[in-house]
């Protein structure tokens, strides 16, 4: 087994849970858990919603039809929402595991098409398929425009074999101070909602909030919310509130691999970036870039040992980092916290996310795959 590990704290995970759900009131909530639950573990975090009651999450939402997949081989039972674009290839997964796909593209309705006469040939039943539409308001990245919308839509609702489940937009900068163009890209969408109203068209659940807009924005919350990366503990930027109280998810850990004496000149890893000024002891972790801890991060970061931080010192490597614990009494096998806290000292990922100008979402997804997760309740 690998000597560093990564906790999570599904406690933590149910404690946000129910923050958010307190704070939004009789607003349903998607539960983000994409990319393995922004590295936390999908499977183990859906689960843990999902037991919850009366109080779990109405809906998951996941990037591709093959996390999709997973969610329900792990025995998820609530709908599930692919964001991505789908192809030919994946679509046949849509309609076996029962997903809700997004929809945005004639192209998409002809890969739809085109998987339910697969279907209906060797069935001889045309099923039907859940879908949500998405509308890009001014992310510019996915979504049919405003000015296409109406028209789109009307299409859509000729098509017997989709069922039209819910619409939605994604924010490009809720998490910031200003929330002028996110108020811009609100009224956009709601302008879009009042003129299917206005012509009949039904369109299922209306969607919007992001993080950033469930802590700050709360006449975006619509019918449904989408928290993610408040999920597991953290606030989307430092320009937000905290007017949800979150508790971090994950906490890293590893152990002291060897120890050694250098003198004052001596240098340390590739490149030879750190020279010491004195005589030191230098401590090795088995963890390095390799392992998501980002190679910016060279001497930079701080790490806890024995209620103490010590300055980590030299390149980050591929399976290693470098400790300066000057002449103090640490030894191989020593307990070192990567972020976590031990009784009032703390490390936090946004220590991490300071030092390389990055946000908490790319540092818990790039904890690699290698590093075991344990999971604690």
């Amino acid at each position: 087994m690998h000597p560093s590990y990564a906790v999570i704290n599904l406690s933590n995970l149910k404690y946000n849970f129910l923050n958010i759900r307190k704070k939004i009131k009789d607003t349903k909530i998607m539960a983000v858990v994409k990319a393995d639950a922004y590295g936390h573990g999908m499977i183990e975090c859906a689960a843990l919603l999902e037991s919850l009651g009366k109080n779990k999450p109405e809906y998951f939402s996941v990037a591709f039809p093959n996390e999709g997949r997973q969610l329900r081989e792990a025995k998820i039972n609530q709908p599930i929402l692919i964001f991505e674009p789908f192809t030919k290839d994946q679509v046949h997964l849509l309609f076996k595991y029962n997903l809700i796909a997004t929809v945005f593209s004639l192209d998409h309705l002809r890969i739809l098409d085109w998987g339910l006469k697969q279907i209906g040939n060797k069935n001889k039943i045309l099923p039907k398929i859940k879908i949500h539409i998405k509308v890009d308001t001014g992310m510019n990245r996915l979504g049919i425009g405003t000015k296409e919308a109406i028209d789109f839509i009307y299409q859509l609702k000729k098509k017997i074999f989709l069922i039209i489940d819910g619409i939605y937009t994604h924010f490009a900068c809720a998490d910031e101070t200003d929330k002028t163009f996110t108020r811009l890209q609100l009224k956009r969408f709601e302008d879009i909602l009042k003129e299917l109203k206005k012509i009949n068209i039904t369109y299922g659940l209306a969607h919007a909030a992001n993080s950033g807009a469930i802590l700050d924005v709360p006449n975006s919350y619509l019918d449904m919310v989408r928290p993610g990366i408040s999920l597991y503990g953290y606030y989307p930027s430092l320009e937000t509130s905290k007017s949800i109280k979150l508790k971090p998810v994950m906490s890293l850990y590893s152990k002291v691999a060897s120890a050694k004496q250098i003198k004052k000149g001596d240098t340390v890893s590739y490149g030879r970036k750190y020279t010491a000024k004195r005589k030191t002891k230098i401590v090795s972790i088995p963890l390095g870039y390799a392992d998501g801890i980002a190679r910016g991060l060279s001497n930079k970061m701080e790490v806890l040992i024995k209620g103490k931080k010590y300055k980590q010192v030299g390149i980050v490597t591929m399976d290693r980092v470098m400790i300066n614990v000057k002449n103090d009494d640490i030894k191989v096998g020593d307990k070192v916290i990567m972020f976590g806290n031990v009784k009032n000292n703390y490390i936090s990922v946004w220590d991490w996310c300071k030092a390389i100008d990055t946000i908490p979402y790319e540092i818990t997804c790039n904890i690699s795959n290698r590093i075991p997760r344990i999971y604690k309740r």
